[in-house]
């Protein structure tokens, strides 16, 4: 590979802006899902008792709550890996044609 065209390429504009975008895509999931992991924290340490509402004979909110956030992170998972494979991929591919 020549190292002129490579460093043509890492200098570009479409390349800069790829990166930029990959960034804000990986770091707005990685807050929301500290969000929701640090605010489920939250409550256990100032409202248990809310947690502990039953919602059933053998369940309380807790299980729930805590199942919701490992099913959210699959979710967003997903979304990125959708993002990932629909609008990243196809602009790596791209610019590696430039290569």
């Amino acid at each position: 590979m020549d190292s002129a065209k490579t460093h043509e390429i890492l200098q570009s504009a479409e390349f800069k802006k790829l990166v930029k975008t990959r960034w804000n895509i990986s770091l707005s999931f990685t807050f929301v899902m500290l969000f929701v992991y640090i605010g489920f924290l939250l409550v256990i340490a100032y409202n248990k008792d809310f947690l502990k509402m039953p919602l059933g004979d053998s369940i309380n909110l807790a299980i729930v709550v805590g199942l919701g956030i490992i099913f959210f992170s699959w979710l967003i998972t997903g979304l990125y890996v959708y993002w990932a494979n629909n609008y990243y991929d196809s602009d790596v591919h791209e610019i590696k044609k430039k290569l």
